[in-house]
């Protein structure tokens, strides 16, 4: 395995992940290749492991996994002026067509022709050497780690989810799950001003480190019932949120976000349920005029997540609880999908630099 110039984890079909070389790929036009350095590993990653598809995308031949990551600059293609060998980059993993009407409204994350890393049927990132637009490639401050840069990805969806939510000071928030993203929601929403935020889980470890993270309160999901975990919400915050930001994608949790977010205020999708929710009460929502928002990753966020870790205005490293080597990785993945010593992130190191 230590003799594999590109190693790399593909997933041959659900369920079976190996790690196999794959030819190092060359930089086209505008391409830069990358030595790949750290990827986190994504609950959609271990989705596709353990299910084969995530809605109409389907695993239906081998594919490399990882789209959460950060690198260092191997070779430059033609036309790339902004990067050089040896720059330190994160890694933006959606490319669009860059011509289509929600290309040029800058709303690209909706066009049709995405080409996302780790989604069917484009490969990722999980492997040595990799090549990707160089206009989706940000050059890291020497104080940003690896491990932040590959850490931008989940963070910039938060970024979006709280821009969608229209976050701003003062604003009472309540986040639903304590999972990455849910606990980076947090923190982002802090930096945006948020006065109050509570969070919800079923879990009591993930809402400890919401805890060492800052939160204001943590709510432990202890019913399936949307109106009883609203009031319970509503009595631990002493009022309703103004924003909530939906983070698990579990129907019941829909349901609470809708309960318990105060009359004329927001909420925003973000966790992936099923296709079709069989009960979300529309009409609460619409008689007490509170808006309902989707998000789809995320658009224009890289450079904001960038600056928020270069500034120090969040810090997103606590999140990081395990490390696993590339040829570790399918230990990495069992960690990711058991939860096991308290994942939250898991960070799997391709390289050696820092």
């Amino acid at each position: 395995m230590s003799e594999c110039v590109n190693l790399s984890a593909i997933l041959k079909k659900q369920g079976e992940l190996v790690l196999e070389d794959t030819p190092i790929p060359k930089p086209g036009k505008n391409e830069v290749q990358i030595r790949m350095q750290r990827v986190g590993i994504c609950g959609s990653d271990v989705h596709y492991w353990t299910h084969g598809r995530i809605g109409h995308f389907i695993v239906e031949a081998p594919m490399i996994l990882g789209h959460e990551s950060s690198g260092i600059v191997s070779e430059v293609g033609e036309g790339v002026q902004h990067l050089k060998t040896g720059d330190r980059v994160a890694i933006e993993p959606g490319v669009p067509c860059r011509m289509c009407e929600f290309c040029k409204k800058g709303r690209y994350n909706l066009c049709h022709d995405m080409v996302f890393c780790a989604t069917p049927p484009v490969d990722g990132s999980l492997r040595r050497f990799y090549t990707h637009a160089a206009d989706f490639c940000y050059k890291l401050p020497d104080h940003v780690s690896m491990e932040e840069g590959a850490l931008l990805e989940p963070l910039s969806v938060a970024v979006h989810a709280c821009r969608r939510a229209g976050v701003t000071l003062g604003n009472n928030v309540l986040i639903c799950g304590a999972g990455p993203i849910g606990l980076m929601s947090m923190i982002v929403a802090r930096a945006m001003g948020a006065a109050v935020i509570a969070i919800t889980d079923i879990d009591e470890g993930r809402l400890n480190k919401a805890k060492e993270l800052g939160v204001n309160y943590t709510v432990k999901v202890d019913s399936r019932d949307g109106k009883v975990m609203a009031a319970k919400i509503e009595e631990i915050m002493g009022c309703q949120p103004d924003v909530t930001i939906e983070c698990s994608g579990a129907e019941p949790s829909v349901q609470t976000s809708v309960y318990a977010t105060k009359s004329g205020g927001m909420v925003v999708l973000v966790g992936m349920g099923p296709n079709e929710m069989l009960s979300a009460p529309l009409i609460n929502a619409g008689v007490r005029e509170v808006d309902i928002r989707g998000i789809f990753r995320y658009a224009n966020c890289y450079p904001i997540a960038l600056s928020m870790i270069s500034s120090g205005q969040v810090n997103v490293k606590p999140l990081i609880t395990h490390h696993f080597d590339l040829e570790k990785t399918m230990d990495a993945f069992e960690t990711a999908k058991t939860g096991a010593g308290g994942a939250i992130k898991v960070m799997i190191h391709c390289g050696d630099d820092n």
